[in-house]
């Protein structure tokens, strides 16, 4: 119908941020540790790490897995703007396992937490590094907000075949999946956020 995939993971990503604004308040001391993985549901993440950079925030963003391996032009292009804003975010990269130990440092001052690793794309069991990324994020102190639908939770059926974020609020997109609405202990607080997808789209 015309809508881009850019222009929706770019209102995904600003309702995220949004949401994160209004829950928090002034974001001039709150620093913020987006977790992101390499398709949309990272995308979203990075978008929303540029929305909370330009209102104060102190981000850092930390990729599960090379950028060039990005899976979308839409991710791929959000990922080479955060790399110009040398000043405002700081980018980390876990390559494997053996790297986690700065999203475990990272997440020891978080005051927010972005789960941005899996969106509804997740099948079966995780592999790693992400199960133990996911471990880090439920052990941090900081609010935990899941992008869509927290990792590791099944999209449609709402199972956990391993390990998932236990979010305190996941903001989902245009509508609720339905597996969010049988995961409750994972899922916290339930928001709904329009993204500009036509309601003709559906029919």
């Amino acid at each position: 119908m015309g809508v881009s995939k850019l222009l929706l993971m770019e209102n995904a990503g600003r309702g995220l941020a949004d949401f994160i604004q209004k829950k928090r308040g002034d974001l001039k001391d709150c620093r913020i540790v987006v977790v992101a993985g390499l398709g949309n549901n990272g995308g979203d993440g990075f978008v929303c790490a540029r929305h909370l950079a330009g209102q104060g925030a102190s981000v850092t963003v930390i990729i599960l897995g090379p950028p060039p391996e990005l899976k979308t032009s839409e991710a791929s292009l959000n990922w080479k703007i955060l790399e110009q804003m040398k000043r405002t975010v700081k980018l980390l990269i876990v390559y494997s396992y053996a790297d986690l130990q700065v999203l475990r440092d990272a997440l020891a001052s978080a005051d927010v937490v972005v789960d941005a690793v899996f969106g509804t794309g997740i099948k079966g069991r995780l592999r790693e590094p992400f199960a133990s990324a996911i471990r880090m994020m439920n052990e941090a102190r900081a609010y935990r907000v899941a992008v869509d639908v927290p990792s590791g939770v099944d999209p449609l059926t709402g199972e956990v075949h391993d390990v998932a974020v236990k979010a305190h609020a996941t903001v989902t997109f245009h509508k609720a999946k339905t597996g969010i609405l049988k995961a409750k202990e994972y899922v916290g607080e339930i928001v709904v956020a329009p993204i500009g997808v036509p309601p003709e789209a559906e029919e």
